[in-house]
């Protein structure tokens, strides 16, 4: 039991550092988005409405395998996006 433990926590380390590589993308109309939050449950739907008041937020549903309270929860895993236009969000904090 001990030895599945520890092999699932590699498995989540792994996808951890995975997801964290992942800050950017360009869709197909070439706009910019920034991710802004990895996570869910009742806590990301609290964040998704201050997000909003940012911008133009989507939301990508992720593969919550490995992550045991996602799985046992039945919750969903996702990543918010924030479109970056004239305001970037380094903007946001000068």
């Amino acid at each position: 039991m001990g030895v599945q433990r520890e092999e699932q926590g590699k498995i989540i380390q792994e996808r951890i550092a995975e997801e964290d590589l992942i800050y950017e993308r360009v869709d197909e109309e070439g706009n910019k988005w920034r991710k802004i939050y990895f996570g869910g449950g009742e806590h990301c739907r609290h964040w998704l409405e201050q997000f909003k008041e940012l911008g133009e937020v989507r939301v990508e549903e992720v593969d919550s395998r490995g992550f045991k309270c996602f799985e046992e929860g039945g919750e969903k895993l996702c990543r918010v996006w924030l479109k970056m236009d004239e305001t970037s969000l380094d903007d946001l904090f000068e």
